[in-house]
């Protein structure tokens, strides 16, 4: 929004300072839930409050004794290997799913394409629950529920609209003669999609991993229904957490999530202005 013109009225300059104090109220309302609890994490004390030492900003009242239990406990590092190893398998399968589904869809020649799409997104738009359920008996019956490949597959399937809206929403502003003049040139269809397309729409499908990336890392529900013990993801672990022993060690987690979830949509910002640069829609 550009500054208010020396000219405004007294209404236009009302609104104008309004707007931003209800801006800031409404961030303040979405953030400061989640940004409470990373000084909580340094808590000395074993408490989910501020003890009086840390509300005076006395040293003693923190430690860092949270982030060493979860760097050195042997169930909290299992979890985390086990969503390292679980989040990028399903995001690069989501991504390949999702780009394939995109460039097919945005084809003119495709028929019914409203309703492809709607079916292809339905994983975001179905309560969570029900596709776990629904996963679950399905899974079971085909002998993947309880293994490594059944979450993966999930998880994917999750992740995968997220690819489908980035991918199509960056080939909206995809000049097809440049397909077109490759293949006048001799180029097959592989060649033309690694070398032509592919270089303009790669922030979309990094965009679109990194929210497949995000959706599984942090996906509690379909896990417990599909997921053994052996397959205990990080954030299957702060809901046993929390549900069984309340442990201060979830904040220091919480935190580190937090501190990811905040790199990887800096990230995303970063490519959604290349893209806009890509497409002639912001200046370089």
């Amino acid at each position: 929004m550009s500054a208010l013109p020396p000219y405004a009225s007294p209404l236009q300059k009302t609104w104008y300072y309004s707007f931003r104090v209800i801006c800031g109220l409404i961030f303040f309302f979405l953030i400061f839930p989640i940004m409470i609890i990373v000084p909580l994490s340094f808590n000395a004390q074993n408490f989910f409050t501020f003890t009086p030492e840390m509300l005076a900003l006395d040293p003693a009242g923190y430690s860092l004794k949270h982030y060493e239990d979860f760097f050195t406990n042997p169930s909290w590092q299992q979890a985390l290997w086990n969503s390292v190893t679980i989040a990028p398998a399903a995001t690069i399968l989501a991504t390949v799913l999702g780009t394939l589904a995109a460039i097919g869809l945005s084809q003119s020649h495709v028929p019914y394409k409203s309703a492809i799409m709607a079916v292809l997104i339905s994983p975001m738009i179905v309560p969570l629950i029900i596709s776990a359920a629904g996963m679950y008996f399905f899974y079971s019956r085909i002998g993947l529920q309880g293994t490594y490949w059944g979450v993966v597959l999930a998880h994917a399937a999750l992740g995968t609209p997220f690819v489908i809206i980035t991918v199509t929403a960056t080939l909206v502003g995809f000049d097809r003669s440049l397909v077109r003049a490759a293949a006048n040139l001799g180029a097959d269809p592989v060649t033309t999609f690694f070398k032509v397309q592919m270089p303009l729409i790669i922030p979309g499908v990094v965009s679109g991993a990194l929210f497949a990336f995000i959706t599984s890392f942090d996906e509690v529900v379909v896990v417990l229904f599909l997921g053994s013990a052996s397959q205990q993801t990080l954030p299957w672990r702060m809901f046993t957490g929390l549900r069984e022993q309340i442990s201060p060690t979830i904040l220091a987690v919480a935190s580190l999530m937090v501190a990811i979830s905040i790199a990887l949509l800096t990230v995303l910002e970063l490519l959604r202005r290349r893209s806009e640069r890509l497409r002639g829609l912001s200046p370089g």
